[in-house]
């Protein structure tokens, strides 16, 4: 999920207490009640013959015991469906979910990779390292099984909410009971973003907008497993005639990824970005258009519950000499446009978030109040949308929610455009900078 400079960056979000745990399911009762036996149920060596014994006259029958046959297990599933349905936690049993792409870090740090003390903080993180790996693993099977499946003609509201449906199965948690999506799930509003859309869109209520053949869309899905926040894009065009401007952007995206690690300087990074960007240029209808990076849009921190972090990774040169950190959580992200590399606030708001350092307002509309107290109970400090809103059952709160935003309670996300006629493009993934090792957690055979 994109983030602007810190000039004019989105407030950073946090959480307090809202550290739930993966929701269990119950286990099943073993062992009827045996019925008491009379008999030992041993035959005699008298009955070798087989003659039984006559009861006496009055006796109750005996009834025989019949042995139930037990019942065949059912084998745990060892695929995923289409669409994907089969929980994370049953295909990967004792939370051994697959590692990302493991980095040795280079230079002054390579030590880090073999030293006992780090090994050893690097083991402390299990829990840590657990949820990550969940999130990334959902994110990879969801999306993967969205790129083969969308297609022009479909809505985008159909789009977005079979991503999003898929991810609450296989996390186990549906966010429809008070609290459940702060366990796992969604860890911002799908992006849906065509051409010069370049971050910020997901379709409200009524939206029926279709993809069409002609587009480039930029789709942005957030995981998160305990507030640990995987946020991770890729870009989908159906013309080959785009298919510079996605290289372009996934080569930048990848060029950021290698060059981040300990210690090195984010203004230098956005250089490396932004050399590898524009780089390439593209054709498109007879005109031949150089790739820009997008000056105002970074990549961020992540913080648990928080998809904005204190830091930003701009994707151009800069003199910022803040450094990359031991335990930093980075979404790399970049942007290249063929229009003025610059995006502004424009069109209907889908996504919104409880600010973790809103003032305490007397809120006088009753509305704005029972939805502050929906919105802190069931998304925390994690980004929502509308849709989100709705299928809680909630009516009617659109004044209530435009009442939070003026108040400051309630960040609102518009979405973020360059020039109409221009197209953009995004890929992005999330690193954890371990002690040890850069894990590189949402990389996938895809991208």
């Amino acid at each position: 999920m994109a983030a602007k400079p810190p000039s004019d960056e989105l407030q950073k979000l946090s959480v307090s207490g809202a550290n739930g745990a993966n929701g269990k399911t119950a286990t099943e009762a073993n062992g009827a009640k045996n019925g008491d036996i009379e008999n030992s149920g041993e035959d005699s060596d008298d009955d070798a013959d087989g003659q039984t014994a006559e009861p006496a006259p009055g006796a109750a029958k005996k009834k025989k015991n019949k042995k139930k046959k037990p019942k065949k297990k059912k084998k745990a599933p060892t695929a995923q469906t289409d669409p994907p349905s089969v929980l994370m936690s049953q295909l990967f049993p004792n939370n051994t979910y697959p590692k990302g792409e493991e980095v040795e870090y280079k230079d002054e740090n390579r030590y880090r990779t073999t030293s006992e003390e780090k090994r050893h903080l690097d083991n402390l993180n299990s829990d840590f390292l657990t949820d990550y790996r969940h999130a990334a693993e959902t994110h990879r099977q969801v999306r993967q099984w969205a790129q083969k499946n969308i297609k022009p003609g479909q809505t985008l509201t159909e789009i977005a909410e079979g991503i999003e449906d898929s991810v609450r199965r296989l996390v186990g948690h549906d966010g429809l009971t008070e609290g459940d999506a702060l366990k796992a799930g969604m860890g911002f509003p799908t992006g849906l973003n065509l051409d010069h859309i370049a971050a910020h869109f997901s379709p409200n209520a009524g939206n029926k907008t279709i993809l069409q053949q002609s587009n480039v869309m930029k789709v942005d899905i957030g995981v998160h497993v305990n507030g640990r926040i995987v946020d991770s894009a890729f870009t989908m065009a159906f013309d080959p005639m785009y298919d510079n401007l996605l290289a372009a952007v996934k080569d930048a995206t990848n060029t950021g990824v290698r060059e981040a690690g300990i210690d090195v300087r984010l203004g230098e990074l956005g250089g490396y970005i932004q050399e590898t960007m524009e780089s390439y240029e593209c054709e498109i209808n007879g005109t031949t258009y150089p790739i820009k990076s997008i000056r105002n849009l970074t990549g961020h921190t992540i913080l648990p519950y928080s998809i904005h972090g204190t830091k930003s990774v701009p994707i151009v040169k800069s003199q910022d000499q803040t450094k990359m950190e031991e335990g930093d959580v980075f979404a790399i992200e970049t942007f290249g446009s063929t229009g003025n590399g610059y995006v502004h606030d424009q069109g209907e708001v889908s996504h919104y978030a409880l600010r973790s350092d809103a003032p305490k307002v007397d809120l006088r509309l009753s509305s704005a109040k029972s939805l502050l107290n929906v919105i802190k109970k069931n998304f925390g400090t994690i980004p929502f949308a509308r849709r989100y809103l709705d299928r809680l059952g909630q009516e009617k709160y659109l004044l209530g929610l435009n009442n939070l935003c003026q108040s400051g309670i309630v960040e609102d996300y518009p979405p973020l455009l360059d020039k109409k006629g221009s197209y953009t493009a995004q890929f992005e993934h999330t690193i954890l900078l371990r002690p040890t090792v850069k894990e590189v957690i949402s990389r996938g055979d895809d991208y």
